[in-house]
């Protein structure tokens, strides 16, 4: 029985990987790309501040292609939805069905991303979506995930997390009401190592710098 193709909203970070993750362990679906929006100014994975090439490493390291999507900065939502079209009609064109995405449980993301493939031919997955994500963050520490925090939100965490190794001392060190996943957007990550990769990246944590009111640390390749 063929199974349907899919294409997966890939951001770089932990709960993407983990949805891969998922979605192989679950073997229902063809997983055939890696839909990632990248900042054409910066020329790096829009918010989370990853660079083009270990994006292209990472997709490489799960044996998946990347299907890039450029966007302006700033973007408008107008702009935003225009290059989502594009995606969807290559998908159509790649006979995709399905269109998996890694949100947790922020209801107002799901239900846009529902309205905006309504109609389309996709039909919108969410594998990790209502786990409970302190426990969900732990069974990616202990399933092997290795991240690195990128993008911090200094107005909900401490800057000082910027560039911090997702694992369990980082999650005890969480302050109260910080979502273990970030989730409502406390920080954003870039996976480097984990089940869903065929090898770990070797990368290093470089500077750190604060842009646009947000804290990034800049994750390079290892020398």
């Amino acid at each position: 029985m063929t199974r349907p193709r899919a294409v997966l909203s890939w951001s770089s970070g932990k709960d993407s990987a983990w949805m891969l993750h998922v979605l192989r362990q679950q073997a229902v679906h063809d997983i055939v790309g890696l839909v990632t929006t990248i900042n054409t100014s910066a020329e790096r994975v829009a918010m989370h501040a990853v660079r083009t090439d270990l994006l292209m490493a990472q997709a490489a390291a799960v044996g998946l292609p990347l299907w890039p999507v450029p966007i302006p900065s700033p973007c408008s939502n107008a702009q935003y939805e225009a290059a989502m079209r594009m995606v969807i009609e290559r998908a159509r064109a790649a006979e995709v069905t399905v269109f998996g995405f890694g949100d947790l449980f922020l209801q107002d993301i799901r239900a846009y991303r529902e309205r905006q493939l309504a109609g389309s031919g996709l039909t919108p997955v969410f594998p990790l979506w209502l786990s409970p994500t302190d426990v969900l963050a732990r069974e990616m520490v202990a399933g092997g995930l290795r991240a690195y925090l990128t993008c911090v939100d200094p107005t909900q965490l401490p800057a000082r997390f910027a560039g911090r190794s997702f694992d369990l001392v980082l999650l005890n060190e969480l302050p109260v009401g910080i979502d273990p996943c970030g989730e409502r957007g406390e920080f954003h990550t870039f996976a480097h190592a984990g089940p869903m990769f065929r090898e770990a990246l070797a990368v290093r944590v470089g500077d750190t710098v604060t842009r646009d009111g947000f804290v990034f640390a800049d994750v390079l390749a290892a020398a």
